[in-house]
């Protein structure tokens, strides 16, 4: 949503922007149709031979109880994540209760993980919390420490995974181990550059694409970082758990980071096609595929459809209380 901030940052952009730029558009464009290309051929290849009734058997293995811990971990993972919105409360220093900030948080993760970044994780905030009362620019702040939250643990996490050499790369990949090694080394220099930036930078606020970025207090950006990481741990046990431990958890893992990249770039609702796909390239070999879609097929299952159910009632129970003038 506009704001005077956001607004002020565009035009500069637009002023700043170099006319050679006004390829590189297209040129977006064009490479992430060429990878969603590449990925709905190598998912085309790898399931047209697929025994689904074999899929079919592996799913009717799952025991209630295992469903049960499964869900669980999802409850928890959640949690996690709507944890940012609270690191943004308390930095915001808005008054909104603890349960309306949880219950936002948690129905805008469901409708982002099905819908998109858009529908989701900003559209339903703002909607949201500017009925709860919330000024826009404070929704951006918490928004922005969100964003952040998220991705700075995936990025420590996915440097672990390229330096650790977690992840087989195979013949197909085209791409060295020692390259994935300084990508690797990159990446985790990332969650400490922040840290640092939080502890000692004068400067407090930084606009990233238009969205201003307030840094927070170094205690909050290490929970944010304690947070991210444990939600990302906790979301890959999930497709562990399914898979009976058939694989090893840090290839799991490995997978589950480079299919959640994969759906950004590729902007597919739900990445529905592209997780598959990026499992059955990276898990190939190590484990059976049709144990490995059944386990994915539950897996979305209990994270992103039953989470969507449930956050549908409770967005209506919130516009319905809402509407009736009751804040939480």
């Amino acid at each position: 949503m506009p704001n005077s901030v956001s607004d002020t940052a565009s035009d500069a952009e637009v002023l700043v922007a170099p006319k050679q730029r006004a390829w590189w558009p297209w040129a977006r464009r064009a490479l992430t149709a060429l990878f969603f290309a590449g990925i709905a051929w190598l998912l085309y290849h790898q399931a047209r031979d697929l025994d689904w009734a074999q899929v079919g058997v592996s799913l009717s293995h799952y025991t209630a109880s295992k469903l049960m811990l499964a869900v669980l971990l999802v409850a928890l993972s959640y949690s996690l994540y709507a944890s940012f919105d609270l690191i943004g409360r308390r930095y915001t220093r808005h008054l909104l209760s603890h349960r309306a900030v949880l219950s936002t948080a948690m129905v805008s993760y469901a409708f982002n993980l099905n819908f998109g970044a858009l529908v989701g994780g900003v559209g339903f905030r703002y909607r949201l919390y500017s009925r709860l009362g919330l000024r826009t620019a404070v929704i951006t702040r918490v928004l922005g420490m969100s964003m952040i939250g998220n991705w700075i643990g995936y990025t420590l996490l996915l440097g672990l995974i390229f330096v650790g050499g977690a992840l087989e790369i195979g013949d197909q990949a085209r791409l060295g181990e020692e390259a994935l090694r300084v990508l690797g080394a990159l990446l985790l220099m990332a969650a400490p550059a922040y840290l640092v930036l939080c502890a000692v930078s004068r400067r407090r606020e930084w606009i990233i694409r238009g969205i201003p970025i307030d840094l927070p207090h170094r205690r909050l950006a290490a929970l944010q970082l304690a947070f991210s990481v444990t939600n990302w741990l906790v979301i890959a046990s999930i497709p562990y758990l399914l898979l009976d431990g058939a694989v090893n958890y840090f290839a799991v893992l490995a997978a589950l980071l480079l299919a959640a990249i994969a759906g950004v770039i590729t902007h597919v609702p739900a990445g529905l096609g592209v997780m598959e796909a990026v499992f059955l390239a990276v898990l190939r070999g190590q484990v059976d595929e049709a144990p490995l879609l059944a386990a994915l097929l539950a897996y979305r299952a209990v994270y992103y459809l039953m989470p969507l159910l449930l956050a549908g009632v409770v967005y209506l129970s919130m516009e319905a209380r809402l509407r009736g003038g009751v804040r939480a």
